[in-house]
């Protein structure tokens, strides 16, 4: 092996970053212990970090003593979720990534209009818990494929909008909008879908890469949307592609006969993870070239709650 590409951007995206330092603000703030609802961001290493530091992690708003201070995670919750802690006396900090409160309120004004609303995204994550539980039962379908939009079945064809998860991949998700133009050609909705910045600009950077290397490894939790669409769009390209949580899963046979790697990570995944990965592959291989291959820069930041902010 000669070549290590490490891809840039990569990690921590601005929603990420924002939800973990609300955390360690809210024990530095309050003290121990902190309730969070669900895993803050998906990412075991993350996790276990603040839990180290006094966060508590639960599913349930019932498992959260009244009076305590709870923090909603990057995901998003449902409406139900807020009356429930609120019936607790709860303390809410919302660590909900702001481009995920644009698409609940995406789907709130497309509902006050009158319009039924068609999801994209995967059943059971939990951004998409969080957004079918903005509005009514039965108000949000949720698809997944072109062949999920197939069957779809409406009630007025004249009065519907779609809404996407914020994870997804960038190339799948425009068939499925395009499949749903084509149904419905009244339905309304973003043209790109509603996208991450930073979930546009790590597949991006991982497409570039692939025409460089023989291996992409992506780290990144398996419970990751975004890490595994990474992963996805390499096998996409031709290149055999490995998702891993940490250094401890890399296996030396991966790399029989491979000149040049690629490294990407997820937008839940902490750098120090990727640093593992470039160490053990250069205790493996002498003289590697490390090459930071960089697309683009990214700046946007996001802010605190104000209880929080300096």
């Amino acid at each position: 092996m000669k070549r290590l590409f490490l891809a840039n951007p990569r990690g921590f995206c601005a929603g990420v970053d924002r939800a973990i330092h609300i955390v360690e603000g809210a024990l530095v703030k309050f003290g121990r212990p902190i309730y969070v609802r669900h895993e803050i961001v998906h990412n075991q290493f993350v996790v276990d970090r603040l839990r180290n530091l006094g966060a508590i992690f639960v599913e349930k708003i019932d498992d959260v003593p009244e009076y305590a201070t709870v923090i909603f995670s990057a995901h998003g919750v449902a409406e139900n979720v807020y009356h429930a802690a609120a019936d607790r006396h709860l303390h809410v900090l919302d660590a909900t990534c702001p481009l995920v409160k644009k698409v609940h309120s995406s789907a709130k004004r497309h509902f006050s209009k009158g319009r039924n609303l068609i999801l994209i995204g995967h059943s059971g994550h939990a951004e998409v818990e969080g957004t079918v539980g903005q509005l009514p039962l039965g108000a949000i379908t949720v698809v997944r494929s072109v062949e999920d939009v197939h069957k779809l079945q409406v009630a007025d064809e004249n009065a519907l909008a779609y809404i996407t998860q914020t994870t997804l991949s960038v190339a799948e998700t425009r068939l499925i909008i395009d499949a749903l133009h084509e149904r419905f050609p009244s339905i309304v909705g973003p043209e790109r879908g509603d996208l991450c910045y930073a979930t546009g600009n790590r597949q991006a950077a991982v497409s570039e890469l692939c025409a460089q290397v023989d291996l992409l490894l992506v780290v990144g939790a398996s419970n990751s949307s975004n890490s595994s669409r990474l992963r996805e769009l390499g096998e996409e390209k031709g290149i055999p592609s490995r998702l891993i949580a940490s250094v401890r899963d890399l296996r030396l046979e991966w790399f029989e006969g491979v000149d040049s790697v690629g490294l990407s990570s997820g937008a839940s995944a902490p750098e120090v993870l990727v640093q593992e990965v470039v160490v053990w592959i250069k205790n493996h291989f002498e003289g590697v070239d490390v090459v930071d291959w960089v697309t683009m820069k990214e700046q946007i930041k996001f802010q605190l709650p104000p209880e929080l902010q300096n």
